[in-house]
């Protein structure tokens, strides 16, 4: 009964010096690919970019993994309505999983579901505060409904993430000739 308890003993400590010690490891891929994005180039960056995503989309869970998987699925084959299901369920069953709100966000969009879309969004910032795909979407949609000024701050949010992105600094450009021609 000794011999059993030490091994137990043993074997819990060993999984807590793990944990302990491959918590920071874990965020040190992501932190580096985000180094890696500030220096980027215009021939890297979708790569590191891709990368980050791919990140973004581990939930560390098969179940959740799939519902995103399916509702992307549905996304591209034009099915927007079953998308909206699968990140629902996803929403419901992992409330802290960024990318469920990410992607939900993007087919609410496409719905014409405006106020949803803008919700998901800020609650996806809320749970992943440099997420450039968010803030990308929340200049979107904030120069789709005419509020360019408050686009053009999520625009530069995006772009100090993410500096080589070339959609990003085509909006800010075509913004910020749309404010200059204002003033004259």
């Amino acid at each position: 009964m000794v011999m059993r308890h030490s091994i137990f003993n043993f074997v819990v400590a060993a999984i807590l010096a793990i944990m302990w010690f491959s918590g920071p490891a874990l965020a040190a891929p992501l932190d580096d690919l985000f180094t890696q994005l500030v220096d980027a180039d215009e021939q890297s960056q979708p790569r590191i970019e891709s990368q980050i995503i791919a990140e973004w989309e581990k939930s560390g869970s098969a179940a959740m993994d799939l519902l995103l998987q399916r509702g992307q699925k549905a996304m591209e084959n034009a099915a927007p309505e079953t998308a909206a299901d699968h990140f629902s369920a996803l929403v419901d069953h992992a409330p802290d999983f960024a990318e469920g709100y990410h992607n939900r966000a993007m087919t609410y969009f496409v719905l014409g579901l405006v106020g949803p879309a803008l919700d998901d969004l800020r609650q996806t910032l809320v749970l992943n505060p440099r997420h450039f795909g968010a803030m990308r979407g929340l200049g979107a949609i904030l120069e789709d409904t005419n509020r360019p000024k408050q686009a053009l701050e999520f625009y530069r949010a995006a772009l100090k993430i993410n500096p080589a992105s070339a959609d990003v600094k085509a909006a800010i450009e075509r913004l910020e000739l749309t404010f200059e021609g204002l003033a004259l």
